[in-house]
């Protein structure tokens, strides 16, 4: 405790301890085996502090280094009864915050008979051994290459059926404009007709040279057509005699 102490010179020394909270951590990953007899690599950090130092002197000697050993041998006895009881999707993400619990309550009550209190104990590194960890992101690569696959199957096979909409739908505008077309030329044709047959009924003989008159200037439209006929033909009539006899 605080105070003024007496100390026998050359019969009786001081040891001083550290009180803060101090950090020991695993040198590297462990081999564990898991409840589905499934290899994981895994390490640890332990944070403590010193609370008795008269029973930490007493139980290791105030060694440190003893102290550390002890604390992780303990942690590795209890990480290996967590993992064997609990599967690989356990430890990584479903209880992993339990068993760190477990790991700290049980470590705490081992370290108390040294005179230390554990403050914290965490799981640093879960993973799986190096030949194993290439097999699981090869078949992790497969499974997603599969999903990928499926995926553009299925847009490509979407992309089908839109584009097949979308033919279908272009071959229903354009049937339905030439019918609209037709339909138009057919009704423009019609009336064109009549207005023929309307004018043809009036002036028979004029109308028959009008029309004359059109095929005479589509037949000679330009100095290169050439046109052979008979000079008697009925072609010709109108150009012989303007009544057309």
């Amino acid at each position: 405790e605080p105070g003024i102490k007496w100390k026998l010179p050359l019969v009786q020394s001081v040891r001083y301890f550290d009180n803060r909270i101090q950090t020991v951590d695993a040198t590297q990953p462990e081999r564990f085996l898991t409840s589905e007899k499934k290899n994981l690599m895994v390490d640890a950090f332990v944070k403590w502090r010193i609370t008795d130092p008269r029973l930490y002197y007493n139980s290791v000697g105030g060694s440190e280094t003893k102290a550390q050993v002890r604390l992780m041998k303990r942690v590795n006895e209890v990480m290996r009864d967590e993992i064997g009881k609990n599967t690989i999707h356990d430890v990584v993400s479903a209880k992993r915050d339990e068993i760190m619990d477990e790991l700290r309550s049980q470590t705490n009550a081992d370290a108390k008979k040294i005179g230390v209190k554990v403050v914290d104990v965490r799981l640093e590194t879960v993973d799986f051994p190096s030949n194993i960890s290439k097999s699981v992101y090869k078949r992790m690569e497969a499974e997603r290459k599969t999903v990928a696959n499926g995926l553009r199957a299925s847009g490509e096979a979407q992309r089908e059926q839109i584009s097949a909409q979308a033919d279908k739908q272009v071959r229903i505008i354009l049937a339905d404009a030439k019918r609209d077309a037709q339909r138009t030329m057919g009704e423009g044709d019609a009336k064109a007709t009549a207005i023929y047959a309307r004018a043809f009924s009036r002036n028979p003989k004029f109308f028959a040279f009008y029309r004359s008159l059109q095929a005479y200037q589509k037949s000679f439209n330009s100095k290169k057509d050439v046109l052979v006929l008979d000079p008697n033909s009925a072609f010709f009539k109108y150009l012989k005699n303007g009544a057309g006899n």
